[in-house]
């Protein structure tokens, strides 16, 4: 049986709070879209910002998140 990625006694990873924030800035200025119609330009920056770091190998909140010291 495979072992689950997040487990109780460890911390997260890059990887894992990289998809946790950009899933919920996606998801958040999606619902706040309905309110006003320029929050959809925070979900084109988040998507262009991943875009980018495929290319790249280099994103701003992996950045943040080694001064933070999380692990890799």
């Amino acid at each position: 049986m495979q072992k689950p990625m997040i487990s109780s006694n460890r911390s997260w990873n890059q990887s894992q709070w990289l998809r946790l924030v950009a899933g919920s800035m996606v998801l958040i200025s999606l619902s706040l879209s309905l309110i006003k119609v320029n929050w959809l330009f925070l979900t084109a920056f988040v998507g262009l910002n991943l875009l980018q770091s495929a290319f790249t190998k280099w994103c701003p909140l992996i950045a943040v998140l080694q001064k933070l010291g999380v692990r890799e």
